[in-house]
């Protein structure tokens, strides 16, 4: 089936959108300021973190547990995440072929933009097995000026891509992440897999995103369907 998409290039978040990872990497999170007295549910973790940089809240670890947040800490969080994430990471369901589907309609003009390490984010597209679709167009907000909810790291994609980013769609799960998309001025589509009525679906709604949609398989279609509304 060929694709009409009314886009340049499609840019995809990764944790949350191509991978199922921020149950795992905050899980390690969780037991790692736990062992420095600050007690988290999994869900309080979750709200938190979900979306963000850990290198990023720094201050807020640092108040709450009184510890200083080393680079060593950092590392050492980064390598227990990692090994969890290479045992128990599986992808978002419906994900790598909606991937490959609009990589083979945009004629390779896709690309990955994590605020997550580099590491972390090639390590799970070769986990999930997409790590051929976005190589050479992976971009991590450790290596922009500012992680996201700033929109380096989208701006820093689509130049790379050469595209404009008001031309291009983002695709993200958290408010963070689509703050950032919409920052950079291009067209955000927010995933929330707990449904249209979910109160993660209003907060989206709240960022600005042009539309909500709850199945990754669904996305070259919503992207194929969507039309912008006429000023």
């Amino acid at each position: 089936m060929t694709l009409s998409i009314s886009f340049d290039a499609v840019l995809f978040d990764c944790d949350g959108v191509l991978v199922d990872s921020e149950p795992i990497t905050n899980g390690v999170l969780r037991d790692m300021l736990e062992e420095r007295g600050w007690v988290l549910t999994p869900d309080e973790c979750m709200r938190i973190f979900v979306g963000k940089a850990v290198k990023d809240e720094r201050a807020l670890i640092e108040a709450q547990t009184g510890m200083p947040v080393t680079d060593e800490w950092l590392r050492s969080f980064w390598e227990r995440r990692n090994v969890k994430l290479d045992r128990e990471l599986v992808e978002i369901p419906g994900a790598p072929a909606a991937a490959r589907a609009l990589h083979a309609a945009l004629g390779g003009r896709i690309a990955c933009a994590s605020g997550a390490d580099r590491r972390k984010v090639e390590l799970q597209l070769r986990k999930i097995g997409l790590y051929d679709v976005f190589e050479g167009r992976i971009f991590s907000g450790h290596e922009t000026p500012r992680s996201k909810p700033f929109p380096d790291v989208y701006l820093a994609a689509a130049a790379a891509l050469d595209v404009d980013p008001a031309r291009c769609a983002v695709v993200e799960d958290t408010v963070t992440g689509a703050t950032a998309g919409v920052a950079a001025g291009a067209t955000v589509f927010g995933y929330s897999p707990g449904g249209l009525g979910h109160s993660g679906a209003d907060a989206l709604r709240a960022a600005g995103v042009a539309q909500v949609f709850t199945d990754m398989a669904q996305l070259p279609a919503v992207l194929t369907a969507w039309r912008p509304v006429a000023a």
